[in-house]
């Protein structure tokens, strides 16, 4: 029976992380699987992909400078920085770095890209504590679950609502906690001519943690069930022509690549697709809430 879009969005969460009840281990053995090259591409307007195969890092272009969105594992540092050079782009015209949250496969390169660039790095208040210290702390449903990385300085804090501008790029941050406290969104247009696209890169939120914790009854998060599920309802009501994920398997971004051979840019434009991916979230955190219960 052929799987429905839902269904395997969520088995393509699911393959990203690991155990619905249990965080990668600290030795990470699926690192170097996310780390693995990629070629950068564009995908519409002024946004180009220049993450690792498992890891989006996202770069958006203007005259005045650059924006980068997440920075991978510390590994994929050097492969993003020669990614960016690869379309002809400079690391040291990155004016700001944004993060989705401060896990180390999205955050673990931050620091890195930051010297490289001498850029500001953008974080929610929670993610920011993370980032400065290189590990999650006790609220975030992996604490302790995830290895250290190295910590990042000269930070602004991103809240809800919170526009950031570099040049005729303005990118606005949503928050969507539950995966983390600290879970960010964002979104930005994109223009190709007088065609212009809403674009979003949407942070993970699935349900996955260290073994003992419960998204129904947690008290160092108490509130992560009904952050998960708010974050649900702000991200698919989201303007959404363009998604592209933090793990790029999970908006079906390798698929619509292929396609992009012999469609073009439009192979990677889905109105449903914010739609989607919470569909698949949803599934997946019900699924956890069922486990939960039985044990």
């Amino acid at each position: 029976m052929p799987l429905t879009l839902t269904r395997a969005l969520a088995l393509a969460l699911l393959a990203g992380h690991g155990s619905l009840a249990v965080a990668q281990t600290p030795g990470c053995d699926v690192c170097a699987a996310w780390n693995a090259d990629q070629a950068p591409f564009r995908i519409f307007g002024n946004t180009y992909y220049v993450g690792v195969k498992g890891l989006s890092s996202v770069l958006v272009t203007s005259p005045q400078g650059h924006v980068l969105i997440d920075g991978g594992l510390p590994e994929s540092a050097p492969k993003i920085i020669a990614n960016i050079d690869t379309l002809g782009f400079r690391i040291e015209d990155v004016k700001l770095i944004l993060n989705s949250h401060g896990h180390i496969d999205h955050a673990g390169g931050l620091a890195e890209l930051q010297r490289r660039s001498n850029a500001l790095v953008a974080a929610s208040p929670s993610a920011a504590l993370d980032l400065a210290s290189g590990e999650v702390g006790p609220d975030d449903p992996q604490y302790h679950a995830l290895p250290k990385y190295p910590p990042v300085k000269d930070m602004r804090l991103a809240r809800d609502g919170g526009q950031f501008k570099v040049g005729s790029i303005e990118l606005t941050a949503h928050a969507t906690p539950g995966h983390t406290p600290g879970g960010l969104s964002w979104t930005w247009l994109s223009c190709d001519g007088p065609r212009c696209l809403n674009m979003v890169y949407a942070d993970s939120l699935n349900a996955v943690s260290r073994p003992g914790f419960k998204f129904s009854a947690s008290s160092e998060y108490p509130h992560a069930l009904a952050d998960l599920r708010h974050s649900f309802e702000s991200l698919e009501k989201l303007p959404c022509d363009v998604l592209i994920s933090a793990h790029p398997e999970a908006s079906q971004l390798w698929e619509r690549l292929e396609a992009s051979v012999t469609g073009g840019s439009d192979a990677f434009v889905d109105p449903q697709a914010c739609r989607a991916y919470v569909a698949a979230a949803r599934t997946l955190l019900d699924s956890r809430l069922d486990q939960e219960k039985q044990q």
